[in-house]
């Protein structure tokens, strides 16, 4: 299983941050455009809370995927975690942790765990294009939404 973490600080009240990370529609305009990411079932709008369910289809290395996610932790403004249900990973876990680290300063702090299927090509895939891609990803939405939330 890989580990990919980032820290984010925003200059923003924590609820505000918190709120903003659920929102899907933000979601949506935060990741990169190419991945044509769009919410097509469960929660496709508005913000996402305990025990929903929200279903993307995106392209990633040229495949259009699905992933569904649930919602298995919520603690409004710390903590939320979206566990994959269904999609190409064998396992993926998200934990969005949100803390207060200043006057009106918000550290965001994402955990995201995942394992590739296919036994040891999955393994090696992992740690070869898996774990910098998805480093990269999350960096690129958090910068956005920090950016968004700065505004």
């Amino acid at each position: 299983m890989i580990e990919v973490t980032t820290v984010t600080s925003i200059h923003a009240p924590i609820e505000r941050c918190f709120d903003i990370a659920r929102d899907i529609d933000v979601h949506t305009r935060t990741v990169w455009k190419h991945t044509q990411e769009r919410a097509i079932a469960g929660v496709t709008s508005g913000m996402i809370g305990p025990g929903d369910t929200v279903t993307f289809e995106a392209v990633h290395f040229g495949v259009r995927q699905t992933l569904t996610s649930r919602i298995t932790a919520y603690d409004r403004p710390y903590l939320f975690v979206d566990q994959m249900e269904r999609g190409a990973f064998k396992s993926m876990r998200h934990e969005h942790h949100f803390s207060v680290c200043g006057e009106q300063e918000t550290c965001m702090r994402d955990i995201l765990r995942f394992e590739a299927p296919l036994g040891v090509l999955g393994w090696a895939v992992e740690r070869l294009i898996l774990k910098r891609y998805m480093q990269a990803f999350l960096e690129s939405r958090n910068e956005k939404l920090k950016s968004m939330l700065e505004r």
